[in-house]
């Protein structure tokens, strides 16, 4: 077991010791004065011995005394594992016992609080989590068991059954691969591979991949004006790929019919580059903001699920964007439009 070191404090022994030195040499100096004739020398002799003694005794005694109670208390405290009461030697002194029992107090609060945020947290996230996997695999199932009691003798009704089985399981499999992404992005597991390329070419490729989508709700994309330069970039062109597809598509999913999507880059400062995407959908409501970007979190609870996705575009939007060092931003009017943007280092 390791040693812990006594730190002795002096201050209460030397200030009681000349309190009491005073005292007895006061009532020494009238009695010489009354009984016998008053001498300097043997009055500063016995100060000076009072003094001492007291000292001794006080140092030695009574702070062994307190000393005793006070490793009582650090060792309490430290089955609670402070590492801040056990790195350090004992002290006797009041002030700074006091202090430091202030701090692991309020260091406890803190921890406590968290923990119980955390709890929350993870109520939440697993409910959310049981919910999402919930609606896929009981679609899956019922369209199943409705094939296994006949349905399947019908061609027309097995294939259509299947189509959107189908369709269950890959929404299923987005969602297991967006929690497996999100999962390594925050826990530091998945690398970026930094890389100088063109971003005006990205976007115009995602435009390419967007496109069936855009048509369906007949949603105009496009660049808020001719780039006829290259403007390069120096981040994980795949990852801010993922980026720029799930906001663009977030984008179209509450845009309105027949509305458009805007994308423009531009210099923020001299080495960093900003995306916006802007569109004139329905909007979202102030009181939404501050959440847009948690696991699942939705603002049309019941909308949104009919428009399918994971729940986890955006969350892992925004862990892609942290993860380069980079910021993401959001302003919206509900009504009028939204607009998401981030940024990224410029290549030289």
């Amino acid at each position: 077991m390791q040693q812990i070191k006594f730190k002795r404090s002096y201050k209460f022994a030397i200030t009681t010791s000349l309190y009491i030195t005073i005292l007895f040499t006061l009532l020494m100096s009238v009695f010489l004065y009354y009984y016998f004739s008053f001498l300097w020398l043997p009055v500063l002799v016995f100060a000076i011995v009072c003094f001492i003694f007291s000292f001794l005794i006080i140092q030695f005694r009574v702070q062994r005394h307190i000393y005793r109670r006070v490793k009582t208390i650090y060792d309490d405290l430290t089955l609670l594992e402070s590492a801040s009461l056990t790195r350090g030697a004992i002290t006797t002194d009041m002030a700074t016992l006091t202090q430091e029992i202030d701090k692991f107090a309020r260091d406890k609060k803190l921890e406590i609080e968290t923990l119980k945020i955390r709890e929350q947290y993870r109520k939440e996230f697993l409910g959310n989590v049981s919910h999402e996997l919930k609606t896929p695999l009981f679609t899956i199932q019922g369209y199943i068991l409705t094939l296994l009691d006949g349905a399947m003798n019908d061609k027309n009704i097995r294939k259509k059954y299947l189509e959107r089985a189908n369709s269950a399981v890959e929404r299923l499999s987005y969602i297991v691969s967006d929690l497996d992404l999100i999962t390594k992005l925050e826990a530091g597991d998945l690398r970026l591979k930094p890389e100088v390329f063109d971003i005006v070419a990205l976007i115009r490729e995602v435009f390419g991949m967007v496109e069936m989508r855009a048509n369906d709700k007949k949603i105009t994309i496009t660049f808020d004006r001719d780039y006829k330069k290259p403007v390069m970039v120096n981040a994980d062109k795949e990852r801010i790929q993922q980026v720029l597809v799930n906001l663009i598509i977030n984008s179209l999913k509450y845009g309105r019919l027949k509305g458009t999507t805007e994308v423009s880059i531009e210099n923020l400062i001299k080495n960093k580059a900003i995306i916006r995407i802007t569109d004139n959908g329905e909007g979202i409501e102030k009181n939404h903001l501050a959440r847009l970007f948690e696991r699942f979190y939705r603002v049309d609870k019941s909308g949104s699920r009919n428009q399918g996705g994971s729940g986890l575009g955006l969350s892992i939007v925004k862990h892609i964007i942290e993860a380069h060092d980079e910021r993401i931003y959001v302003e919206s009017e509900y009504g009028v439009g939204s607009e998401f943007s981030f940024t990224l280092e410029k290549a030289e």
